[in-house]
């Protein structure tokens, strides 16, 4: 059965064809920046071809992949610049009545990813190692959370 979104229909073939990427694929961290090159160069002093150079230069050593509109770090470039792509997740339990005011701080900390869930905690933080002090530093801070208990990951299984 072919699915639509937008406008446009997926054959069979093509859901097939994206499985099978998923299937084999691997999950990377990036950093997305959108912004364009002429701007990028005036806001670093430089001249656009000057920008455009080292930008080559940087994709073809796998630091940044690019595209129209965009340009990614890759893991490789976040590496350099210190900021680990190691994962940390961080438990918080809020007090109920203070909920819906630490929810909208939490979401200025600087996770990742925020999860609401069910059990004995009611937010999951996935913060980048790098800056996981921080994140814990500003939630600290935050009246209404109660708890914080963090876990940094140390290898992915699958």
């Amino acid at each position: 059965m072919a699915k639509e979104k937008e406008g446009f229909k997926l054959t069979e073939k093509q859901i097939q064809i994206l499985k099978k990427l998923y299937e084999n694929g691997k999950s990377i961290r990036v950093c997305s920046i959108y912004k364009t090159q002429t701007a990028l160069a005036k806001d670093m002093g430089i001249t656009r071809q000057g920008l455009s150079n080292h930008l080559r230069k940087l994709r073809d050593n796998d630091f940044i992949r690019t595209g129209r509109g965009f340009i990614d770090l890759t893991s490789k470039a976040l590496s350099v610049l210190g900021e680990s792509d190691i994962d940390a997740f961080v438990f918080m339990k809020v007090f109920p009545q203070k909920r819906v005011k630490a929810y909208e701080e939490i979401k200025k900390a600087g996770a990742t990813r925020l999860f609401r869930v069910t059990g004995t905690v009611d937010i999951i933080a996935q913060v980048t190692q790098s800056k996981l002090d921080k994140f814990l530093k500003v939630v600290s801070e935050i009246d209404g959370v109660e708890e914080t208990n963090a876990h940094v990951v140390l290898e992915t299984i699958t």
